[in-house]
């Protein structure tokens, strides 16, 4: 993959040196944190950079703020305007108050209202338009224009991509031993600072990107050689949602990165749950795309030395996180839903009760019906949510419903 773009010119270290002289005195380095359980998945030494803890709540802040930083007082005096769900917002937002620059960003109608406020918080004027961040993308370049403000890109420009590459390089600093670094990527601009810093600074360092495999758009865009846009995107990770990386970016990863992975739902979910039990961090499933990486895709990255998982943000919104946080359980085994066909008569309640609870399990819910279509006229059907320890609890509890007699159905995105 390390092939060059002829057209478009790539990063100097010179550059990035400027970028951190220019960011040193307004962020700080955010820390890195060995995780016990994550090399237990990896075999090898294993970290987790934590930019969820970085100003803003995200690495946004560093692309943002040196791209602003650099333009020109005629610049600055128009303003600058930007579309975001989120994170970019924040950032821009951030950025421009430091900068004593006026800000205007536009969000969708459905932007989660945490992210709203903080945006609001920072000093930017706030405009929702549309239902998407596409939407409200071409109502800000639309204000651009009629306004003659600049326009801040949330990841296609050589500045946005030096700003975020200081992340890359406080690693190298911190584990200078490290061997693999692994990068969530939605439009590019993180993963390209990075393997950019890597590049220069230690190019035997391997920077891999991970993206969700319901908005996966890099795999196809490296292998046809060019960005190619996604047609459509599913995913709890909204903020690596990018249906088609930029043409910096893309030079950039092409050149530098080793390759871009995908994870599941399932995995981004499991992973949230594990940075929030195992590590203490509340991270948000885009941030957590690179431990759900180490955690299922371990064998297949054939890691060898120490390994830097990058934890790319933390604004969740407590509403998703709550539902986030359901499907991780159920993701870990811990969470199982299942539906059980009794008798009804007095007592079939109170005994399939008390089978889950001899198991150990706890009983989260319960809803009784007698009006499902297939069921006998002496039949009732019990939909049963119960908290487990883990697989083999989980598996332990469907042997002791089975072994009692009971007929159980589990649901489908629960099967093994």
């Amino acid at each position: 993959m390390r092939q060059n773009n002829p057209v478009i010119p790539l990063l100097t270290c010179d550059q990035l040196d400027a970028a951190a002289d220019r960011l040193r005195p307004v962020l700080r380095p955010s820390p890195v944190i060995a995780s016990r359980v994550l090399s237990e998945h990896t075999g090898q030494p294993t970290w987790l950079k934590c930019e969820n803890l970085q100003h803003t709540g995200s690495f946004k802040a560093r692309g943002a703020y040196h791209r602003i930083a650099g333009l020109s007082a005629a610049e600055r005096a128009r303003g600058v305007v930007a579309a975001s769900a989120g994170n970019h917002a924040q950032g821009v937002a951030w950025a421009a108050t430091e900068l004593g620059i006026a800000s205007t960003v536009f969000m969708p109608v459905t932007v989660a209202l945490p992210k709203l406020l903080a945006t609001k918080g920072y000093g930017a004027q706030v405009h929702l338009v549309g239902d998407t961040v596409d939407e409200a993308l071409a109502a800000a370049l639309d204000y651009a224009l009629r306004h003659d403000a600049v326009f801040i890109h949330p990841f296609d420009h050589a500045d946005v991509i030096a700003g975020q590459a200081t992340v890359g390089l406080e690693i190298l600093h911190q584990i200078p031993d490290v061997a693999t670094i692994v990068v969530p990527t939605g439009g590019g601009g993180l993963l390209a600072g990075i393997a950019t810093a890597a590049h220069h600074l230690a190019p035997h360092v391997r920077v891999v990107g991970v993206q969700a495999a319901n908005a996966a758009a890099w795999p196809a865009s490296l292998a046809a050689g060019h960005p190619v846009r996604l047609e459509s995107m599913s995913t709890i990770a909204d903020g690596i949602a990018v249906a088609m990386p930029g043409a910096v970016t893309f030079a950039h990863v092409a050149a530098f990165a080793d390759s871009v992975r995908t994870v599941t739902e399932d995995a981004l979910s499991h992973a949230l749950l594990l940075c929030m039990e195992r590590a203490k961090l509340v991270v948000e499933p885009a941030g957590a795309a690179a431990v759900a990486a180490l955690m299922t895709l371990a064998p297949e990255l054939a890691l060898s030395g120490p390994v830097c998982a990058v934890l790319s943000g933390g604004n969740i919104d407590p509403l998703v996180s709550t539902h986030v946080i359901t499907h991780g359980l159920r993701a870990a085994g811990r969470y199982l839903s299942v539906t059980v066909t009794i008798p009804d008569r007095p007592g079939a309640l109170g005994r399939l009760l008390d089978v889950v609870g001899a198991s150990g399990a706890s009983v989260l819910d319960v809803v009784h019906s007698r009006t499902a279509r297939r069921l006998a006229l002496d039949e009732v059907e019990v939909r049963l949510t119960v908290e487990t320890r883990g697989p083999e609890h989980r598996d332990e509890v469907l042997a002791a419903l089975t072994g009692a007699k009971f007929v159980v159905s589990v649901e489908d995105n629960q099967r093994r």
